[in-house]
């Protein structure tokens, strides 16, 4: 039998979570706070929706859609176009490719593959920001960043799995 209109919609709308819930990260990321000097250090929170996605469903967060997500990134920020977006697809295809290694294991070791990960791919930002625009931007504020990512990572991953939980678990 056939499934309804309804219950095909419901799966289609299901399926964009991870997807939705990424943008939210990084509409996240964007608002403006009125702190002076923290939109240098905000967190790339999206970075932290990735590879979360990559590891525990890359089936709803694919490479396009992690690509897409960074190229949004990129035009909010004012960053050089393409600079996050290559970014955040390298690290979809690195924690998509090693997600057996993940699954199963705990969450510390989850924590200090991202810690890795995320060091790679804010100094990898840095670099290209670097190059891209022609002068060297100052690294303390990625440091620092990099830090707050670091701080985060134990909180979004809760959120994000209890988002996973909430709409994803029969999907």
């Amino acid at each position: 039998m056939k499934p309804s209109v309804w219950v095909r919609l419901d799966a289609w709308v299901r399926h964009l979570v991870p997807f939705g819930v990424t943008l939210v990260l990084l509409l996240l990321t964007a608002v403006p706070t009125h702190l002076p000097g923290f939109g240098a250090v905000a967190p790339m929170l999206p970075l932290m929706g990735v590879y979360y996605w990559a590891i525990y469903r890359p089936d709803l967060l694919p490479a396009w859609a992690a690509f897409l997500i960074g190229l949004l990134y990129d035009v909010i920020a004012g960053t050089p176009l393409g600079a996050v977006a290559l970014v955040l697809l390298l690290v979809q295809g690195v924690a998509a490719s090693q997600r057996k290694f993940f699954l199963g294991k705990s969450f510390i070791v989850t924590w200090w593959a991202f810690g890795l990960l995320a060091g790679g791919a804010t100094g990898l930002t840095w670099v290209l920001v670097t190059v891209l625009n022609g002068r060297a931007a100052d690294a303390g504020p990625v440091i620092f960043e990099y830090l707050l990512m670091l701080a985060l990572f134990p909180l979004m991953t809760w959120t994000l799995a209890r988002t996973q939980m909430a709409f994803l678990k029969d999907v």
